[in-house]
């Protein structure tokens, strides 16, 4: 009996004709519809019903999509998040959430450094100047005068430690897991409170998971305890954020500046306050962009999908390499 996956993974879906022979080859057929960032509830109720595996981004499967889903198996995240999913009530009707953890440490971390660089070094705004033919010379800072305050110190925020170390900052972190001493030690980190690390670090960096507890983690209170000269960095999920209360401490100069790659609402509203605030830098979700990650993340999301499947045989992805 063949069996059928849904592809709406949009970093995978320009790439599926590359990896569509090792689908064929076991018989499975391919479903692959038009995504814009990812599916909602509503998207998915539709087609659904007679999906056996799912290689998805972060599309919303919720208790509803997964009960409208008999046949479904697995669910094969492209990525490290699965906060999109609902894991209890996949594990009450056993289907199977797999991932790739450590996909995207390292572009994620040099895209925080990217921001913070930016920001002391004012190159985006000296640019803009220099076009428009204003020739004026900018103060910045060096990182090594600056103190990091890191959010999160798992895979990514121990990659940005690293990268900050090597600038001579000092960093501070809040974790609600105790942390390796030989990386305590090796780094010089200190671990303090979340409140005590907002009102001492220059630039923030969220790099924590998103789940009940670090939903708007940064909320209206504690941007209150942040410095008016402060950057927010945010690489890792847009609602750790309360946007409102951002928007509202940068329109109201207690907050510096911000680094955005991920918004509450993605992709960001037209009519977002964000798009027109010079103390803001965005990016579209992209701060995992790099080839060889993706190619790895492709290769064990299917590798996932076909373990889960029962499909055991060894996967030849010699022939989807790009010439």
């Amino acid at each position: 009996m063949s069996l059928k996956v849904l592809i709406s993974a949009p970093y995978m879906q320009p790439e599926i004709e590359r990896f569509r022979p090792i689908f064929r080859k076991q018989g499975i057929e391919l479903v692959i519809p038009r995504v814009n960032e990812r599916m909602e509830e509503e998207d998915l109720l539709p087609i659904i019903g007679d999906i056996d595996g799912v290689i998805c981004g972060d599309d919303r499967f919720t208790e509803r999509v997964l009960l409208s889903a008999p046949k479904l198996k697995v669910i094969s995240k492209w990525g490290t998040g699965i906060d999109s999913i609902d894991r209890k009530a996949c594990e009450a009707v056993g289907i199977a959430v797999r991932n790739t953890p450590n996909a995207f440490t390292e572009p994620v971390a040099d895209s925080v450094l990217g921001y913070m660089l930016c920001f002391a070094r004012r190159i985006p705004w000296m640019t803009n100047d220099m076009r428009d033919g204003v020739w004026e010379k900018i103060p910045g800072f060096a990182l090594r005068e600056a103190t990091l305050g890191v959010i999160g110190v798992g895979n990514v925020g121990k990659a940005v430690v690293r990268r900050a170390i090597t600038f001579g900052m000092r960093v501070l972190g809040t974790d609600i897991a105790d942390l390796c001493a030989d990386f305590v030690k090796g780094t010089g980190i200190s671990m303090v409170s979340l409140n005590m690390l907002l009102k001492e670090s220059d630039f923030i960096s969220i790099n924590c998971d998103l789940n009940p507890t670090s939903r708007h983690l940064m909320n209206a209170d504690r941007f209150k305890l942040i410095k008016p000269t402060a950057y927010l960095i945010n690489t890792a999920r847009g609602p750790i954020v309360d946007e409102k209360a951002m928007i509202n401490a940068l329109q109201e100069e207690k907050l510096a500046g911000a680094g955005l790659d991920v918004f509450e609402a993605e992709p960001l509203p037209m009519a977002s306050p964000l798009r027109k605030m010079g103390n803001v830098l965005l990016a579209p979700h992209n701060a995992n962009s790099s080839p060889q990650a993706w190619e790895r993340v492709h290769q064990n999301t299917i590798r996932n999908l076909f373990d889960v499947l029962g499909i055991t045989n060894d996967i030849d992805f010699s022939q989807t390499l790009r010439g």
